[in-house]
């Protein structure tokens, strides 16, 4: 395996964990509060990071194979 290739695993790899979780997250409080707005407002923060942290990771990526 090629240098950029294992660079661009770490960045893969934490993104993901990071989505997994913030999907749990999103999921615990679907079901713990019991009004629909709470459920939206705090729903929206995880559905920011999730897409913060893809924008993030593709930039990475993008940094690593420009060298």
């Amino acid at each position: 395996m090629d240098e950029k290739k294992k660079k661009m695993i770490a960045p893969i790899v934490i993104t993901v964990l990071l989505i997994i979780y913030y999907i749990f997250y999103f999921a615990v409080l679907i079901a713990v509060i019991p009004v629909t707005i709470m459920k939206i407002i705090f729903g929206i923060i995880p559905v920011v990071f999730a897409g913060v942290l893809i924008y993030v990771c593709i930039q990475r990526i993008n940094e690593i194979r420009s060298g």
